[in-house]
C-alpha cells in the first residue's frame, strides 16, 4: 500500500473495543473475538459468479466461491473458531447452493464439522432456509454485541454489520489506493466484504453519513499490514 506509508500502521490485525468486547480485525477481513471463540465473517456472496451467467449470460469465471471458501479455511485453521458467523448476503441469491459445485459444497461441510455455524439473514439470501447445513437467523446477540447483516437505522451501540461493502480510498503523490476496510466509531462497526467477487462502496459516500453522523475511523487492509485512517483523510471516488 505504497501511497498510505505515511499513515499510521498497526500490527497486522489490530483490536479494538466494543460494547466491553474486544474485536482482533483480523487482516483477511474476518472479526475475531477471543473471549466467545467466534469468528465473523460478512457478505461471502457465494456462487456470484454462476448468478451472473444464470441471470444475464454473462460469464465471469467460475472460481468466486472456490478462492472465497480457501481464505475462509485459513481463517479457520489460524483461529480454531468454536462458532463461525456469516453476518448475511453468504450467497450471492436464494439459489446459490443448488449452483454450488459437489467440492464446494463438501468444504462448506468440512469447515462446519465440530462448530456452531450460524447464517445471517441478508437482503440477497433472506430465502435460503437449508441445503448447506449450519443453523439460520435473522440477528445473533453475544455478550454485548448485537450481530446482523444491514445497520440499523437508529445507532445501536455494539451493532456489528455488512451490508454496505465498506472501501477506503487514500490519493497521495498522484497515486490512488482503494481497498476493503472495517469502519467504526466505537460505537458500532460495519465489516468489509469477504466474497471474491463483492466489491465495494466507498465509505465517503452518503450512505456511511446516515449510519456515523458524528465521524469513524477506517482500518484498511493493506498489503500485510492494517492502516488505521480517519475520515479526513479518506478521498471519494
Amino acid at each position: 500500500m505504497a501511497a498510505g506509508l505515511r499513515l499510521e500502521k498497526t500490527q497486522k490485525h489490530p483490536t479494538l473495543t466494543l460494547a466491553g468486547e474486544v474485536l482482533t480485525l483480523d487482516l483477511c477481513g474476518g472479526l475475531w473475538i477471543e473471549a466467545h471463540r467466534t469468528l465473523i465473517v460478512s457478505d461471502l456472496h457465494l456462487e456470484k459468479g454462476s448468478s451472473f451467467a444464470a441471470r444475464s449470460g454473462q460469464f465471469l469465471p467460475p472460481y468466486d466461491t472456490r478462492e472465497t471458501l480457501a481464505c475462509l479455511h485459513e481463517a479457520i485453521i489460524r483461529h480454531d473458531p468454536a462458532r463461525v458467523v456469516a453476518l448475511g448476503d453468504s450467497f450471492h441469491d436464494a439459489r446459490g447452493p443448488e449452483r454450488m459445485e459437489p467440492g464446494d459444497r463438501a468444504m462448506i461441510a468440512a469447515l462446519q464439522e465440530g462448530r456452531d455455524w450460524v447464517w445471517i439473514a441478508g437482503n440477497h439470501d433472506a430465502a435460503v432456509q437449508d441445503g448447506v447445513g449450519g443453523r439460520y437467523a435473522e440477528a445473533l446477540t453475544l455478550g454485548g454485541l448485537l450481530l446482523r447483516h444491514e445497520p440499523g437505522a437508529d445507532p445501536a451501540p455494539g451493532e456489528i454489520s455488512g451490508h454496505l461493502h465498506p472501501c477506503g480510498k487514500v490519493a497521495m503523490r498522484g497515486r490512488a489506493v482503494r481497498r476493503r476496510c472495517f469502519v467504526t466509531d466505537g460505537h458500532r462497526l460495519i465489516m468489509p466484504a469477504f466474497g471474491a467477487y463483492a466489491g465495494g462502496l466507498n465509505v465517503r459516500d452518503k450512505a456511511f453519513d446516515a449510519a456515523f453522523p458524528k465521524g469513524f475511523t477506517a482500518y484498511l487492509l493493506g498489503d500485510g499490514r492494517v492502516f488505521t485512517i480517519g475520515r479526513a483523510q479518506l478521498a471519494r471516488d
